[in-house]
C-alpha cells in the first residue's frame, strides 16, 4: 500500500514550502525518517525525513518547484510497482497541439488578440518556472512570463513577481526590448540559492528565496528604527590567556570546542539583565520588558544568513551557552533548525570579525531594539597603567566591539552605559568556564 509524501507546514504562519533538492531517486529503498528531499520556507532551510519505510515510488513535484502545505509530493511503496519520477511522467505525457507552433515575433505582450496567442508561448521553460496560478494571471493580463525574472529558487516565478510586473505598467516592453537575461545555472532550478562560478558577469541571476527575505528584512528594519551606533574598544587579553589555558580540558571533558562566542554572548547577557530596556522592544506607542534573553546568534551560510536563538539564555550557565551556540550552528548549516528556533529573540549578536573585519555597524535585527557587532581579535599596542598609577606600552588582544540600537527606544547615554558595562564585565572576567 503507497504512503503519501506531503508537504508539511513547518509552522503556524507558512502556507507554502519550496523543494530544493531530492535526497533518493525513484527506485531506492527509504527507512523511515531517513531525509528525503530538502525544502525552503519563509523562516527555515530544513530537511524533510521519509513518513515510512519501503521505495520511492513517485516524485510528483519536481526541484524548485512551490507547493501549498500539505500537497502530496511524491508516494512511497512495497517495491512492487515500476517507479516513476514527476519529470518522466511528464516526457511520457503527449504535447498539446498548440505547444508545437514557432514561437511568434518579438512584440509587445498586450498586443496579442487573444489570451489564447499569449498562452502558445508558455513553453516548457515557463511552465516549469511558474505555478498555474501564475500562469493563470500572465493569461488574464496577457503577459508574457518571459519578460519575468523570477525571484523564486531557481529563478521561478512567484505571483509577488508577476503583480509587481503588472502594476509597474512593466507588461508591455517595447518591441525591440530582449528578454531579460538569467544566467543557465540559475534557470535549471535544483534549488540554486545563490549566484554559482559559473555566472557569467553581466547576467541577471534571480535572488534565492533566502536572499529576497533578508533583503526586505535589512530595509524594513532600515525604514523602522532610528539607527545609532557606539563602538567600544576591548582589551581582550585576560579572556585569550583564559581560553588557551583551558580549552584543551574543556573539550576533553565537555567534548564541544571553547570558542569566544559564549564570553560576549555572557557578558551581554549581564549587561541586559542591568539595562532591561536595551533587551526590550516597541509595540506601536508602548515598551515590552521582556522576561528572559533570547539572543538570536547570526549565522553565516553557504547560501545567505540566518539567526537562530538561544532561547531563555539568561538561565544557562557557561558550558550551557557554549554547547547551545555550536548546536544552533550546526543545525543552521546542515539544514535542521525548526521554524519556532529562528523566532522569539530579544537581542542579537553578530560576529563579522571571524572573517577579518575589525568592526561593522550591523542592521537591527526586528524586532529587536539592539544588536551587538564582534570585530577580529587582533594585537596591538596599548598604553597599560598599572595598580600605581604607572604607564607602559604593550603588546595586547584587542577586539572592537559595536552596539547598534534603535535611538526611539534607547538614549545614547544608556547604550554607552551598557557597552561600557559589557567592556568592564570582559576585561575584568572572573566567571568559571566549565
Amino acid at each position: 500500500m503507497a504512503t503519501d509524501i506531503v508537504m508539511p507546514q513547518m509552522g503556524e504562519s507558512i502556507v507554502e514550502g519550496t523543494i530544493t533538492k531530492w535526497l533518493k531517486k525513484p527506485g531506492d529503498k527509504i527507512q523511515r525518517d531517513e531525509p528525503l528531499f530538502e525544502i525552503s520556507t519563509d523562516k527555515v532551510d530544513a530537511e524533510i525525513p521519509a513518513p515510512a519505510s519501503g521505495v520511492l515510488q513517485e516524485i510528483k513535484v519536481t526541484e524548485g518547484t512551490t507547493v501549498q502545505v500539505n500537497t502530496v509530493v511524491g508516494t512511497i511503496g512495497d517495491g512492487d510497482a515500476a517507479p516513476k519520477a514527476a519529470a518522466e511522467k511528464k516526457a511520457a505525457a503527449p504535447a498539446p497541439a498548440k505547444a508545437q507552433a514557432p514561437a511568434p515575433a518579438a512584440a509587445p505582450p498586450k498586443a496579442a488578440p487573444a489570451p489564447a496567442t499569449v498562452e502558445t508561448r508558455h513553453d516548457e521553460e515557463d511552465h516549469a518556472r511558474s505555478s498555474p496560478l501564475v500562469r493563470k494571471i500572465a493569461r488574464e493580463n496577457n503577459v508574457d512570463l518571459s519578460q519575468i525574472a523570477g525571484s523564486g529558487l531557481g529563478g521561478r516565478i512567484t505571483k509577488q513577481d508577476i503583480m509587481q510586473f503588472i502594476e509597474s505598467g512593466s507588461g508591455a516592453p517595447s518591441a525591440g526590448a530582449p528578454p531579460l537575461s538569467i544566467a543557465p545555472a540559475a534557470r535549471q532550478g535544483g534549488g540554486v540559492e545563490v549566484p554559482t562560478p559559473a555566472a557569467i558577469p553581466g547576467d541577471l541571476v534571480p535572488m534565492s528565496r533566502m536572499r529576497q527575505l533578508i533583503a526586505k528584512h535589512m530595509i524594513e528594519s532600515r525604514r523602522t528604527s532610528a539607527h545609532v551606533h557606539a563602538m567600544f574598544e576591548v582589551d581582550l587579553t585576560r579572556i585569550v590567556n583564559i581560553r588557551n589555558k583551558n580549552k584543551a580540558a574543556f573539550e576533553q571533558r565537555n567534548g564541544a570546542r571553547l570558542t569566544f562566542m559564549p564570553f560576549f554572548v555572557r557578558a551581554a547577557i549581564i549587561g541586559l539583565q542591568q539595562f532591561s530596556i536595551v533587551n526590550a522592544s516597541t509595540e506601536g506607542d508602548n515598551i515590552r520588558y521582556h522576561r528572559n534573553v533570547n539572543v538570536g546568534i547570526a549565522v553565516a551560510l553557504d547560501w545567505g544568513l540566518i539567526v537562530p536563538v538561544l532561547k531563555n539564555a539568561d538561565e544557562l550557565n557557561f558550558l550551557g551557552l557554549q554547547r547551545g551556540i555550536t548546536d544552533l550552528g550546526e543545525r543552521a548549516r546542515n539544514k535542521k533548525l525548526k521554524p519556532e528556533e529562528v523566532e522569539g529573540s530579544t537581542f542579537t549578536v553578530t560576529n563579522p570579525g571571524q572573517f577579518g573585519a575589525v568592526f561593522g555597524l550591523p542592521i537591527i535585527n526586528q524586532p529587536n531594539s539592539a544588536i551587538m557587532g564582534v570585530g577580529g581579535i587582533t594585537k596591538m599596542p596599548l598604553v597599560v597603567t598599572d595598580k600605581d598609577g604607572n604607564d607602559s606600552i604593550a603588546i595586547r588582544s584587542v577586539v572592537h566591539l559595536t552596539l547598534g540600537y534603535d535611538h526611539r527606544l534607547i538614549d545614547g547615554a544608556v547604550a554607552d552605559q551598557f557597552m561600557a558595562f559589557v567592556k568592564k564585565t570582559l576585561e575584568g572576567w572572573s566567571e568559571d568556564v566549565g
